[in-house]
């Protein structure tokens, strides 16, 4: 593939911030594009600058409005191919429909695998993205996928926030399915790990059942890639300090989805501290104390400079 000539970073309305703030890190601005809404609920997308030849990398969350926002990204990739984009690469620090990964029951569809689908059919060449809720998902798509970890930047914010006693700091996994991202996550910290072993009722709440490891004493810091409802988590936290004698129980992951009553829910939560990336904005009606961001702009710019400079990008991994 030859080299493309310039790069050019487009954003949909989903997290325009975040598009800014890597813009800012790469010392460029944003390309003079607009996504409006017609009177009936149609998308229009308009490009008021010339994209032939460039790399194109098209910022865009699929969060909440899922729908609107992943019909704005397709919308994009497509006006960007029929205007003669050299590549396109498709940035989603948040990717929706991602939990919808598999046949739970019977007749259920495989949500995941269809978007990734409808990403490579209009026109999109690669994808970047952080934090995948499955590792198999970057199976579903016949294109390269960049899967970004947030843990880089989660385990220097616990380092400087545990310094004066790293030892009594635990890391827990919510449930058995997180147990790798956690214990990757504990291995960069030097940390050890419990795993919370739960039921789930239903898709956004759980009962935590049992607490496999010794979490007595410790400070605890829960390690997830989605935190939606926020009904299991606090859950857990409570079941860490109840049942097995945690002193504090501190929470992070990557993607701060906050559906329905979350910002309610961890308010009241015995959780210290809730940390999440900028990958999706925060939309709750008033500020939460005890939410934190921490801004992935940097990570995402750097791995958008060594894309179009064809470099690798694995340092970004360590």
């Amino acid at each position: 593939m030859p080299h493309m000539k310039d790069i050019k970073i487009i954003s949909g309305n989903s997290n325009k911030p975040f598009a800014e703030s890597v813009c800012r890190h790469l010392g460029m601005r944003l390309s003079n594009t607009e996504v409006t809404t017609f009177p009936d609920g149609e998308i229009s997308v308009s490009l008021f600058e010339t994209v032939r030849g460039s790399d194109v990398f098209i910022i865009q969350s699929t969060c909440n409005p899922v729908n609107d926002n992943l019909m704005e990204m397709l919308i994009l990739v497509d006006a960007c191919k029929r205007a003669s984009a050299g590549r396109i690469t498709v940035v989603m620090p948040y990717f929706g429909y991602a939990r919808q990964d598999r046949k739970v029951k019977s007749r259920d569809p495989i949500s995941a695998k269809l978007v990734a689908n409808l990403i490579v059919s209009a026109g999109a060449e690669r994808v970047l993205t952080m934090d995948l809720h499955a590792a198999q998902i970057e199976g579903f798509f016949d294109i390269p996928v960049d899967n970004l970890v947030g843990s880089i930047l989660f385990a220097d914010y616990f380092q400087q926030k545990f310094a004066d006693d790293p030892g009594s700091a635990m890391v827990v996994s919510p449930d058995v399915g997180s147990v790798g991202r956690a214990r990757a996550f504990a291995l960069r910290l030097g940390l050890s790990l419990a795993i919370i072993d739960k039921r789930r009722e239903n898709a956004d709440s759980a009962e935590v059942m049992n607490i496999i490891g010794p979490v007595e004493g410790k400070r605890i810091i829960l390690f997830d890639d989605t935190v939606s409802t926020a009904v299991s988590l606090c859950q857990a936290a409570k079941a860490l300090e109840e049942k097995g004698g945690a002193i504090e129980v501190y929470a992070c992951a990557s993607h701060g989805v906050l559906s329905g009553q979350a910002v309610e829910t961890i308010e009241n939560s015995n959780v210290r501290e809730l940390v999440f990336t900028d990958t999706i904005p925060y939309r709750g009606e008033k500020p939460c104390e005890k939410i934190k961001y921490l801004t992935a702009a940097p990570l995402f710019a750097e791995a958008i400079e060594r894309i179009f400079e064809e470099v690798s990008i694995s340092t970004l991994f360590r």
